[in-house]
Formats: C-alpha cells, sequence, structure tokens
C-alpha cells in the first residue's frame, strides 16, 4: 500500500480536481512494474480500470466496470490503447469520442493518477 501524505494529497488533488478520501492506496508491485485497481466518476457512476505501469509509462489500460448509460465506447481497446507508452513528463494527446466526454476525461485522470503514485511508489521521478 501506498500512503497518502498531506504532499500526495495536494498533488492527487490538483490531477483528479477534488479530494481523494482515503488514506492508503492498494496496488501490486514486481521488479519496475505496478498495477493499480482506480475508479473516478464519470457523469454519474464510478468507472473501474486497471492500470500497468512499466518504469514510468502505461503498458496496460482496461476498463474493468462500466457503470455508466452513455459513453461506454471508452471501455474498448480502439480507445484504451491510446494510453499505452505515456509517461507523467511526456503525456500524448487522447482523442476523445462524441457523447462520451466526462468518461473520457475521468479516464486520463486515472491515467495520470497511476502514473503519479508509479513515481511516488519507485521514489523517483521518470
Amino acid at each position: 500500500m501506498i500512503w497518502l501524505t498531506r504532499a500526495r494529497r495536494l498533488e492527487i488533488r490538483k490531477i483528479l480536481g477534488h479530494k481523494l478520501n482515503r488514506l492508503r492506496i492498494r496496488y501490486w508491485k514486481r521488479n519496475q512494474r505496478t498495477a493499480w485497481i482506480l475508479e473516478e466518476i464519470g457523469k454519474e457512476k464510478p468507472i473501474t480500470t486497471g492500470i500497468v505501469i512499466n518504469k514510468g509509462r502505461i503498458e496496460r489500460f482496461k476498463v474493468l466496470i462500466f457503470r455508466e448509460t452513455r459513453g461506454w465506447e471508452v471501455r474498448y481497446p480502439f480507445f484504451t490503447n491510446q494510453f499505452k507508452g505515456n509517461s507523467l513528463n511526456n503525456f500524448s494527446h487522447i482523442d476523445g469520442i462524441r457523447g462520451a466526454t466526462l468518461s473520457v476525461r475521468a479516464l486520463k485522470k486515472l491515467a495520470k493518477l497511476s502514473l503519479y503514485l508509479h513515481q511516488q511508489q519507485q521514489g523517483k521521478s521518470f
């Protein structure tokens, strides 16, 4: 688990645009690779993602549970593959999907959050 210190909470608030009401976040680690299960509200309901970071870059990005009634296209590989290879310092443009703006925003936030948490867990910058 990674403990959310005051400094981390402030940075997370910048990334998400709101406060995260947790003391710690669970993750899995093997060598330079970490895996994160994170949630963010799309329009009204949470979207659950699984994100694998390897050496500071997104290796896998998958929508595990999508609960909204609209914007479900974000769960397909044609969209989620855009996140692969992105890093915290070099986050490329992600094409949106018409009618899924809030879901796309939520997934971008989760991608950046996982990269930030990976960096904090590793104790160095990428």
